[in-house]
């Protein structure tokens, strides 16, 4: 396992309830609850912070430069020391636990949120593909989904009764979830591209999060059994899905192996899997066997809300660990079409007396 310079740990988490439409609140009426709620666990205030990062879309919001209203949710006053990422929370994280690596902080407040509803997310995913061959013939998210589940189904690594089997499994668990937007198993429905039929698919919805890091005996001082992170990594696949194996994510089995996630085994993953067929890919990929306790939160077939999905594995693992329900836990952040983009964190709890 790599050792770091500093012990940088996760030591409190939030987000919000996860719904279909929030028309009633601005992204900053979304975003405030949830900062106040994840200081007040720490019982510090936004001065005690040494690096604020977060993490949305400009795409979700139809404007540019959105994220900087949503600082009004911070904060105006002391100034502070902030960056933003155009990504899922998770690489926000990411930025703000270098930071913290560098010794130029010892606390730093990580968010993100978006909105989903205000227009049509499989349409507007298609502006990230590749601009000359792809994105003119608009296929959507739903529809690359799709050719990667039929990619594994032809390829025997899985099928349809069992992906309704994750399905089923999934929002069952989210049951214990307050925050999920499809808690409870239901009917697969009908196809909405062969072979992923409704239950197959990630809700479409709103919603934030946000977590603070601190590190070494600050840690300690502010949450009685810190997350600590043993390691972190992010990794890209080509662009281009026609020269990827569907299949297979060498991106993220390289991000767990940098991470240090294969050293010792894991007991939770929570992993950022959209679709059924997600889930099958990264298993294999993190070679991950039934005895790993895989997304007890629901995951993102629960409640998805684009750019903060990621980063709520991360707090959801945290939590686990908080609570003394987790020891050493994998989670697992996306961006892109089919797994284009893997973020792997490896997190332990101190060890219990």
């Amino acid at each position: 396992m790599t050792r770091y310079a500093r012990d940088v740990a996760i030591v409190a988490f939030a987000q919000t309830d996860h719904l279909r439409r929030t028309d009633e609140v601005s992204e900053v009426e979304m975003v405030m609850p949830v900062l106040h709620d994840v200081l007040r666990q720490t019982g510090l205030k936004t001065a005690d912070i040494g690096f604020t990062c977060s993490g949305s879309s400009d795409y979700l919001a139809g404007r540019a430069f959105s994220f900087t209203m949503a600082l009004d949710g911070v904060g105006a006053w002391p100034p502070i020391s902030e960056s933003h990422v155009e990504m899922d929370g998770a690489w926000a994280l990411y930025e703000a636990w270098v930071k913290l690596l560098t010794g130029e902080a010892d606390t730093a407040l990580v968010y993100s949120y978006g909105k989903s509803s205000p227009g049509s997310v499989r349409d507007v995913l298609t502006r990230q593909l590749d601009p000359y061959y792809l994105a003119p013939l608009w296929p959507d998210t739903v529809s690359l989904a799709a050719l990667q589940a039929q990619s594994l189904i032809d390829a025997g690594h899985t099928d349809e009764p069992a992906l309704a089997a994750i399905a089923t499994r999934s929002r069952q668990d989210a049951t214990a979830n307050p925050h999920a937007q499809l808690p409870g198993a239901r009917e697969q429905g009908e196809y909405v591209v062969a072979p992923l039929r409704t239950g197959d698919c990630p809700p479409v919805g709103d919603g934030a999060a946000a977590v603070i890091l601190a590190v070494g005996d600050r840690a300690r001082e502010l949450c009685e059994r810190p997350a600590w992170v043993r390691g972190l990594d992010h990794r890209i696949e080509a662009h281009s899905l026609g020269v990827r194996d569907l299949t297979d994510s060498p991106s993220t089995r390289l991000a767990a192996e940098r991470a240090g996630a294969f050293d010792r085994p894991v007991d939770t993953a929570e992993l950022h899997a959209p679709f059924t067929s997600q889930e099958v890919v990264l298993r294999r990929a993190l070679d991950l066997d039934d005895r790993v306790r895989v997304n007890p939160s629901g995951g993102a077939l629960a409640a998805n809300p684009m750019m903060a999905a990621g980063l709520i594995r991360l707090g959801e693992a945290a939590a686990r660990i908080h609570r003394g329900a987790s020891d050493r836990a994998l989670a697992h952040a996306t961006s892109g079409p089919c797994l284009q983009q893997n973020l792997v964190a490896v997190l332990e709890g101190e060890a219990r007396g």
